[in-house]
């Protein structure tokens, strides 16, 4: 299989990249070996196939990773994947703390990378099941209330991006922690962010 394109601005991630530059550059020359291009996409490197994006890395605080965005369609023989969350129907990872990690999984993230291209070719397509509708929290009702620009920038964000914040809100069991994680959000949900971008 043909080597990808390098992308200048993934070579600029990387170069900014303080937790895991080693890993990270590992797991992207394997991508890159698939023969996927490269691009940067909500501020991680991802690698596509004729303009479907089919694999993604990322830089967590205990782990890195490498995602495929139709992961759970792979047949994952080795039992090595995991959803990023148990509400995810679509993504799973390959999650790592090592170079010596990834060298001793090599094969196998060559083989789903091998998967997920064939898959992306084959047209499959994740069916998603319908979540019921969360309710917001009070406290953010209350918020949006008195900052309607808050609940307009809302209902802007994906319906996955808005389901994450409603499941981060609605956990704290005290009023007072609701409050406060809803404070620390307002700018990424003011600026279109998700729960988890940088």
């Amino acid at each position: 299989m043909e080597t990808g394109m390098r992308n200048p601005s993934v070579d600029d991630f990387l170069l900014g990249e303080k937790k895991w530059p080693a890993e990270l550059l590992y797991l992207r020359g394997i991508a890159l070996e698939s023969g996927l291009s490269e691009t940067l996409k909500w501020g991680k490197p991802c690698y596509m196939l004729e303009g479907a994006n089919v694999a993604i890395l990322y830089s967590f605080k205990d782990t890195c990773a490498i995602g495929f965005l139709k992961g759970a369609l792979l047949r994952d023989e080795q039992k090595l994947l995991v959803a990023p969350g148990e509400h995810s129907q679509a993504m799973r990872m390959l999650k790592y703390t090592s170079v010596q990690q990834i060298a001793a999984q090599e094969q196998f993230i060559r083989a789903y990378l091998r998967e997920a291209v064939e898959l992306e070719r084959s047209g499959a397509e994740i069916v998603f099941t319908e979540h019921e509708t969360m309710e917001p929290p009070e406290e953010l009702k209350e918020k949006f209330r008195e900052m309607p620009e808050l609940e307009a920038a809302f209902l802007q964000l994906t319906p996955g991006r808005q389901r994450a914040y409603l499941m981060c809100f609605s956990q704290a069991k005290q009023s007072e922690t609701r409050v406060s994680h809803i404070e620390k959000y307002v700018p990424f949900i003011l600026s279109g962010k998700g729960l988890n971008d940088r």
